[in-house]
C-alpha cells in the first residue's frame, strides 16, 4: 500500500513508518521539522527513514491548506495516519493557538483530503487526556469523555467528532486511537523518562510530580506500533446494532467509525517507573517532590478490551523491559 502518515519524523510516527516500510509499504511522510523541541533528533530519525526507496518527505505544516490538497492529489494514498500534532498538556497553558493550527485546522485539511481521494482508512491519534475529569477505572471507550481539563484534549476530542461527520457525509472509515502515555526509544525529550534520564546522568534532582504517586499507564511503542498497523488493515465498519436511543460514544449506527483504547492495561505508579529507570542507569536520583501540575489527573488505564476484539491488539513489553531498551538507545545515541 501506499501510506500517508504525518508526524513521520515525530517519535511514533517514526516507528510506524519504519515498520510499515520494512513489510514493503510504501510510506509518504508529513513532518514540518518544528523546533517545539529539538530538531536534531527529528533529522536524525528522518535519515533512516530516508535510506528506505519507499518512503518520500513532504516538509509541509498541516495547516498550509494548498500544500496538503496539492499532496493528496498527487499521491492518492491508499491509507493515512495522522499521528502529527502539537503535543503536550502543560505547553497548551503557555501557547494555545499552536494547538488549534496543528490539531484542529490541520486535521480539516487530512480530512478534507480524504474526502478527496477516499482512502480505505483513515487512523489518527487521539489521547487519553479526553477522559478529563473521569475517575472512573480503567477508562472504557464505551463511557462519555465530555469533561476534558485541558485545550490539548478538547482538540483531540474535536478530533474524534469532526472524523466521525467526515465518515458519515464522505464514506471513508476512521478510527481514533486514545493512546496512553507513550514512551520507548527515540521518545520525545520533553517526556518524563528522557528527563529523568538526562537528569540523573547530569546529576542533577528530578522534579518529580504528584510527589510521585500519580499512576500511567505507560506503553511501549512497538506495541502502540503494531497495534496501529493492525487497525491499518481492519477499517472501521458501521456499528448494525447502535441505537440512537441509547447512543454508544466508541462505535456508530451512520459512519464507519470507531474509537479505540491503546495502552498496556496496567497501571504503574511514577515511582516505580523511577525505580525502574534508577535500575537501569546504575544510578540513584535526587528526587525533588512537587505537587500535581495544572491540567495533570491522578491516574490513567486503559481497558483495551474494545481493541483487542476489533484489530487483534495485545500489548507485551512490561515497564523494566521498555525502560531497559530506551536507556540502551539514549546512551548509544548520546555516545555515553
Amino acid at each position: 500500500m501506499t501510506i500517508m502518515v504525518t508526524g513521520s519524523a515525530g517519535f511514533i510516527g517514526f516507528h510506524l513508518s519504519r515498520q510499515l516500510l520494512e513489510r514493503g509499504d510504501e510510506v509518504v511522510g508529513v513532518d514540518d521539522m518544528n523546533a517545539y523541541y529539538d530538531p536534531s533528533l527529528k533529522a536524525a530519525r528522518l535519515a533512516i527513514l530516508e535510506q528506505h526507496k519507499g518512503y518520500r518527505h513532504a516538509q509541509i505544516d498541516l495547516a498550509d491548506r494548498d500544500a496538503m490538497a496539492k499532496l493528496f492529489a498527487e499521491t492518492r494514498p491508499t491509507a493515512v495516519v495522522n499521528l502529527a500534532a502539537q503535543a503536550g498538556v502543560r505547553y497548551s497553558l503557555e501557547k494555545p493557538e499552536a494547538y488549534v493550527d496543528s490539531n484542529v485546522v490541520g486535521f480539516l485539511n487530512i480530512l478534507e483530503g480524504c474526502r478527496a481521494v477516499n482512502p480505505a482508512h483513515l487512523v489518527y491519534a487521539s489521547t487519553s487526556s479526553v477522559y478529563g475529569a473521569n475517575g472512573k477505572l480503567p477508562f472504557n471507550v464505551h463511557d462519555h469523555a465530555v469533561h476534558q481539563i485541558t485545550l490539548y484534549a478538547a482538540t483531540k476530542i474535536a478530533n474524534e467528532a469532526m472524523a466521525h461527520s467526515y465518515s458519515h457525509l464522505f464514506g471513508f472509515p476512521s478510527t481514533g486511537f486514545r493512546f496512553f502515555t507513550v514512551y520507548g526509544p527515540w521518545g520525545r525529550p520533553d517526556m518524563a523518562l528522557f528527563k529523568f534520564t538526562r537528569a540523573i546522568l547530569e546529576g542533577r534532582p528530578l522534579d518529580v510530580y504528584g510527589e510521585g504517586k500519580m499512576q500511567r499507564d505507560f506503553t511501549y511503542v512497538d506495541d502502540i506500533v503494531q497495534g496501529l498497523i493492525k487497525a491499518v488493515d481492519s477499517p472501521a465498519q458501521v456499528n448494525p446494532d447502535w441505537d440512537p436511543l441509547k447512543p454508544d460514544p466508541a462505535t456508530s449506527g451512520v459512519a464507519p467509525w470507531r474509537v479505540l483504547n491503546i495502552g498496556n492495561s496496567q497501571r504503574v505508579e511514577l515511582m516505580r517507573y523511577i525505580e525502574v529507570l534508577q535500575e537501569k542507569l546504575g544510578r540513584k536520583a535526587q528526587l525533588n517532590l512537587m505537587p500535581m501540575q495544572a491540567g495533570d489527573v491522578q491516574r490513567t488505564e486503559a481497558d483495551i478490551e474494545e481493541t483487542r476484539a476489533a484489530v487483534g491488539y495485545e500489548p507485551t513489553t512490561p515497564v523494566e523491559v521498555g525502560v531497559g531498551k530506551f536507556v540502551d538507545w539514549y546512551l548509544e545515541y548520546y555516545k555515553l
